[in-house]
């Protein structure tokens, strides 16, 4: 099953002591990158939020998780001053009011309004309880969330499910021409060197005038080429099939069936194969950027 790493999900919890609010978003990358913006007195969550979420919803993305808490009772443990930050802010603040001459209203509720200068300390038997609270509401944010990665990643599937048929179809084009004109090609230069060793009166080998024909036949002959590009086509299927991450297999396989698909331009001497084989790296191309949001 194809999932698609740009997804959005958000839950919301009311309780006596606190309301609490989680909402996940994500878009494509290369590998699991994860921040959590938290209050601060809720920071000793991070580090497991971000391992749930590696565990239960997605393994490649960049996903941001904002929290937000609305506590109706103190309930956070005592409430200190982090000293050495609070004192470079308060400097921090006289410079830029000497500097640029902005008026002074520096006040014990102005840089209040900057949580970081406090610091909590909550009872260590609390910490247990207070991450089964937020993991309750953080797995419906999940669940949400995964609904949405399926369901686009379904769009998705279906879309590069038809793209991929349309390549498949032309494919076949290809080996249809391609026999008419691997025959064809034999046959005119069999034809010429014969012409050849008639006006200069020569006796042709006839073994060795089939075979070098045959030889120089065969390096225009696309068989191999399509037959790898017939199992790349399963391999696909087989992939979309899998319970598991399938981005970058995706990727693979899309480069894989490009290199086959420009072995058959180089080595097609026709017109008419030429022009789909522009067709079929156009639409392989459309599927790779599609597969780009692809976990």
């Amino acid at each position: 099953m194809i999932k698609s790493m740009t997804a959005f999900g958000r839950a919301k919890r009311q309780g006596e002591a606190k309301d609490i609010t989680i909402e996940i978003k994500s878009v494509n990358s290369r590998f699991f990158d994860c921040n959590v913006k938290l209050p601060r007195a809720y920071v000793f969550l991070e580090e497991r939020i971000k391992e749930h979420i590696r565990k239960t919803a997605v393994a490649r993305a960049k996903v941001d998780v904002f929290v937000t808490v609305d506590n109706h009772t103190s309930g956070v443990g005592n409430v200190g001053l982090d000293t050495a930050y609070l004192e470079s802010y308060l400097s921090a603040l006289r410079r830029l009011s000497e500097e640029f001459g902005l008026r002074d209203d520096i006040s014990v509720m102005t840089v209040a309004r900057n949580q970081e200068i406090f610091t909590y300390d909550k009872p260590e038997e609390d910490l247990e309880a207070e991450w089964e609270l937020f993991r309750s509401v953080l797995d419906e944010a999940i669940a949400g969330y995964n609904e949405m990665r399926e369901r686009e990643g379904a769009k998705a599937e279906t879309d590069i499910k038809a793209k991929i048929e349309l390549v498949r179809s032309y494919a076949d084009e290809v080996e249809k021409i391609s026999l008419e004109d691997t025959v064809g090609y034999r046959d005119k230069l069999e034809a010429k060197i014969r012409s050849f060793l008639e006006d200069a009166k020569i006796t042709p080998d006839e073994n060795r005038l089939l075979t070098e024909c045959a030889i120089w036949a065969d390096k225009i002959a696309i068989d191999e080429e399509l037959v790898r590009l017939r199992s790349h086509f399963g391999a696909f299927y087989d992939i979309c099939a899998a319970n598991e991450p399938s981005g970058r297999k995706l990727d693979f396989l899309m480069q894989e069936l490009n290199r086959e698909t420009n072995t058959i331009g180089s080595k097609a001497n026709n017109a008419k194969i030429a022009r789909i084989v522009v067709n079929m790296k156009g639409e392989l191309e459309n599927i790779r950027e599609q597969i780009q949001n692809v976990e």
